[in-house]
């Protein structure tokens, strides 16, 4: 049995979802996920039961180490909860079954050679660990359902030389990770020469309306309010080209774009961390430019 712990945001999840489903078939074993951390995580929620995930969705499956784990998820944030999960990090790793990511971003090729039930926990954001399952994991992460007005964007979408431009704001604004405009100035000169329409994603729409007047061809899209992200994210896969912010909200957005002839623009800062920088050059895929 693999068994992946899921966090984060919605990207992330696709992350660690994608990293388990290729594990699990290239050793032929099943798959489960554990939810159980979003008990405690009042940032985000599970977000991937609206993708066609069957047979792993067991967010109540109870591992091995049961108790080390549930340490490792409780959320305490005072110092004597850092030491549970520090202590609890470190009794798991004695054993077989506790697989931590050694380095963020970068492939690690041991995950494979799986031998007995294993957890898995990490982010796992490089495209090696699954690009062998592109076509499965477009099928799995396809929507069952979309708004009217999602729609009538995709049929605009379908129709221009699309380009899909994400800026993420929000809580990148407090720890330095925003791209700055002269990112988006650079990726937007690249298609001077082609007849191309900007759809512009933001979680700030009302910053980006003011401060992106130099485009000329644009539409910014403003969903329902009770459209999930997920909407968001599949609509920039219907885009023909994709600029994307260093989010792994847009890096599948890109992802799962289809076009065999996509321009994939990426930001060559992915994380402010100079330290982490150096290691976060397994996230890109092959033939996206870095700007």
């Amino acid at each position: 049995m693999v068994v992946v712990n899921i966090i984060g945001g919605l990207g992330n999840q696709m992350f660690q979802y994608a990293f388990g489903y290729a594990i699990s078939q290239e050793n032929n074993m099943g798959l489960k996920l554990d939810t159980r951390g979003f008990d405690a995580y009042e940032l985000r929620d599970y977000e991937l039961e609206l993708y066609d995930i069957k047979e792993s969705s067991e967010s109540r499956f109870v591992p091995k180490y049961k108790f080390l784990l549930d340490r490792l998820s409780n959320g305490d944030t005072t110092f004597l909860g850092k030491i549970f999960r520090q202590s609890s990090r470190f009794l798991l790793r004695l054993t077989k079954f506790y697989y931590q990511e050694k380095i963020a971003f970068v492939f690690d090729e041991d995950v494979f050679n799986v031998r007995t039930d294993t957890y898995f926990s990490g982010y796992w954001q490089n495209e090696k660990y699954f690009k062998d399952y592109r076509n499965d994991l477009l099928e799995v992460f396809q929507l069952k359902s979309l708004h009217s007005k999602t729609k009538a964007y995709k049929k605009k979408i379908i129709e221009n030389e699309s380009v899909s431009l994400h800026i993420r704001r929000g809580d990148y604004l407090t720890i330095n990770e925003v791209c700055d405009m002269e990112y988006y100035h650079k990726a937007i000169l690249l298609f001077q020469n082609k007849a191309v329409h900007f759809f512009i994603f933001s979680d700030d729409l009302e910053w980006v309306k003011n401060n992106l007047n130099f485009i000329d061809q644009k539409t910014f899209i403003e969903l329902e309010k009770d459209a999930s992200d997920h909407e968001e994210m599949y609509l920039m896969s219907l885009c023909k080209h994709n600029i994307i912010a260093n989010s792994s909200f847009s890096w599948w957005g890109a992802w799962l774009n289809k076009n065999d002839e996509k321009i994939v623009v990426a930001p060559k800062r992915w994380i402010a961390d100079k330290d982490r920088q150096k290691h976060s050059q397994g996230v890109y895929c092959k033939d996206w430019v870095k700007i």
